[in-house]
């Protein structure tokens, strides 16, 4: 539900392994979730973020960046794998075989 002024709670946060920035800001109830991104200015504050190739979610479910926003959700902006899952247990299972 919007508040009096029509706007709606919401979060970004973007993590390293190191740190996170949360940024908690108010936004119009029918905002998109590049909007609120664009609006929250951490493509400012991490210039390596490219909204055209990153993949961003609400709760951890993917979402596309013209999803429609719900009072206090949480937008997340994920970093690109660093290794591919799959290819990672197959190395995790063979030393496991292996001793």
């Amino acid at each position: 539900m919007a508040d009096a002024d029509g706007t709606i709670p919401v979060q970004v946060c973007y993590a390293w392994p190191e740190r996170n920035i949360l940024l908690d800001l108010q936004v119009p109830a029918d905002c998109t979730v590049r909007q609120a991104i664009t609006a929250s200015g951490i493509l400012e504050k991490v210039p390596e973020l490219d909204l055209a190739s990153i993949r961003v979610g609400v709760y951890g479910k993917l979402k596309p960046l013209e999803a429609i926003l719900e009072p206090h959700d949480r937008i997340e902006l994920y970093r690109p794998l660093i290794a591919d899952p799959k290819e990672a247990r197959r190395r995790r299972a063979s030393v496991k075989r292996s001793r």
